[in-house]
């Protein structure tokens, strides 16, 4: 038993021994298990440090590199759309730049066949640019070195440039067309309550001749609407620079307390508001008349340096009859009055626009004799004509379609009329300068000694059911009466009784040195002040005006300033600076051949 017992152990180890390895054997089995096993760490940090980690680091250079290049080209091509951008902002937006005449204009004309529509899409294009200060104005200060400066109601105006009513009917737009560079901007005409106007179509284009016919029939929003944006302009101004945005702040500012003219709000310019009759009210009724100025004056005066009393536009029936002397006296008179009793330290000057059709020598005597008589400060001289005139240049066929404009009924503007205003203005220049008419014997005036007894003319009443209803005894009792007591209160013409009536607009240095006697002849400087300054009332010159020689021939004529109309509306923005251009252009001509 024990034998058989041992044989089967004695066997199972042998087998298990044939079976395992040795100790050796399994030693390095195990140890090649282990490393099978272990993570191969040794390996994995060659393959790391070795060439795989140079094209790592070989990539990483290169990704600099053309991030560097690429922040390059995005700096220089920011750049450059920013100096294109930048020269472009100042290109279009400079008055000087020929864009304005042969582009904006040709398009305009073009995309908007109509010549009113076109306007009033000028107009508001211009107000919506000046929003955002994208506006065209005269850049650098050109007028600083005074050779175009003039002295008118004693303020020294920058230039002698101005632009014409009719541009801005409503005062939509004084800022952006003062940011154009005219020494002078007038808006209006405004009427004392809205009114349409004449029937549309009425603006017409002769493109040949450069000229328009239109017969508006002084379309206007009405006197209250267009004091309210003036007003608002003054209180945005006051706001601007400092003084608040109320009613005392607009008190500062008209009455001088912010250091520029009231009306304009920029040094060196004035703004003129012109006024107008209804044309519902009736000419016979000449106390209802000037109660339709008056109301004017007492909504626009203290927003204005400059009243204009419109008597000549050709497009309202009946109203040039009022430039007869014995109404045009009493509306003057009336609105003189007015102006003075405007609720401001600093009162506005009162002009009347006169027509270019009345230009016999008893019709501007007359005139003169009115504004000698009333106190009124100066004339514009020159509106549209209802005549037609010769083509420029002398010869020219019109087309059909030109020919067939020329028969519209209405107010011609254009060059053509240059001449004629320049003949007008030399006129009522003559007359002018030789004083106020003399009073007739019978009639006996006592000259007062001081200015200080002169009394303010009467105003006539609102309330006054008699004038309005058309009682012309009554009125023309009236209108003598006011003839016989003005001319008897003439201030004396004295340099005393000047001084003290004056009122300027602003502290102003000394007066220029000027020649005592008119000339004719282009100046070498300071254009247009002799013909102004030793004469009581002013000038002001329109009609046909278009380039800077014509500009000084009709300052040289008598004129204070050359006011533009049709000129700007085919010239584009730049007109008013290239006519200063040439104006200076044509000085130093004169200069270099005068030495």
């Amino acid at each position: 038993m024990g034998s058989l017992h041992r044989l089967p152990l004695m066997r199972q180890p042998v087998s298990l021994l044939t079976r395992l390895p040795s100790v050796t054997s399994r030693t390095v089995f195990s140890r090649q298990l282990h490393l099978h096993q272990r993570p191969r760490i040794p390996q994995l940090s060659t393959t790391l440090i070795g060439k795989p980690q140079r094209r790592l680091v070989s990539n990483e250079t290169a990704a600099d590199a053309r991030s560097t290049v690429t922040r390059l080209k995005n700096f220089f091509f920011g750049t450059s759309i920013v100096l294109a951008l930048s020269f472009t902002y100042l290109y279009v937006t400079d008055t000087r730049a020929s864009i304005h005449e042969w582009l904006v204009v040709p398009v305009l004309r073009t995309v908007v066949s109509d010549a009113e529509d076109a306007h009033k899409v000028g107009n508001k294009a211009l107000a919506g640019l000046y929003t955002f200060g994208l506006h065209p104005r005269e850049r650098g200060d050109v007028d600083a070195k005074g050779d175009l400066r003039v002295e008118v109601f004693g303020h020294i105006l920058d230039n002698p440039i101005g632009t014409s009513a009719g541009l801005d009917k409503n005062a939509d737009i004084p800022s952006p067309l003062l940011a154009l560079g005219p020494g002078i901007v007038e808006v209006g005409g405004a009427t004392p309550f809205p009114q349409e106007g004449n029937d549309k179509p009425r603006v017409w284009r002769i493109p040949s001749q450069n000229a328009l016919i239109n017969r508006y029939g002084l379309n206007s929003e009405g006197a209250d609407s267009v004091a309210l944006r003036l007003k608002q302009r003054v209180r945005e101004f006051a706001h601007s620079i400092g003084l608040g945005l109320g009613a005392e702040a607009e008190r500062k500012v008209l009455d001088g307390e912010a250091g520029v003219p009231p009306g304009s709000l920029v040094p060196g310019r004035l703004l003129a508001v012109q006024c107008a009759k209804m044309k519902t009210t009736p000419d016979g009724d000449i106390g209802a008349v000037a109660q339709d100025y008056v109301y004017c004056v007492t909504q626009l005066g203290k927003y204005a340096d400059i009243i204009v009393v419109n008597v000549s536009s050709p497009n309202t029936p009946g109203l040039r009859s009022l430039q007869a002397a014995t109404p045009l006296t009493a509306i003057l008179t009336s609105v003189v009055g007015a102006a003075q009793a405007c609720d401001r330290k600093t009162k506005p000057a009162v002009m009347v626009k006169v027509s270019p059709d009345e230009d016999s020598e008893d019709q501007v005597r007359d005139i003169c004799a009115a504004v000698w008589t009333s106190g009124v400060d100066g004339i514009i001289v020159g509106n549209t004509t209802k005549k037609r005139p010769d083509h420029l240049p002398r010869g020219f066929a019109l087309t059909a379609q030109e020919e067939k404009i020329m028969l519209e009924q209405g107010g011609y503007s254009g060059p053509q009329l240059f001449e004629r205003t320049v003949s007008l203005v030399k006129k009522y220049r003559s007359i002018l300068d030789q004083g106020p008419p003399q009073p007739k014997p019978d009639e006996k005036p006592e000259v007062p000694t001081s200015a200080t007894q002169k009394e303010k003319p009467e105003v006539p009443s609102v309330a006054s059911g008699s004038e309005r209803s058309g009682d012309n005894d009554l009125t023309s009792h009236r209108i003598d009466q006011s003839i016989q007591r003005d001319a008897a209160r003439l201030k004396p013409l004295t340099e005393e009784a000047d001084a003290e009536s004056k009122q300027p607009l602003l502290k102003l240095p000394e007066r220029h040195a000027i020649s005592s006697e008119p000339s004719h002849e282009l100046q070498a400087a300071e254009p247009g002040l002799s013909a102004s300054n030793h004469a009581h009332q002013v000038i002001f010159a329109t009609g046909g005006i278009t380039n800077g020689k014509q500009a000084l021939e009709v300052l040289n004529a008598g004129a204070s300033v050359a006011m533009v109309y049709t000129a700007l509306v085919y010239g584009g923005a730049g007109t008013i600076s290239r006519i200063k251009s040439e104006m200076r252009d044509e000085i130093s001509k004169k200069g270099s051949s005068n030495p």
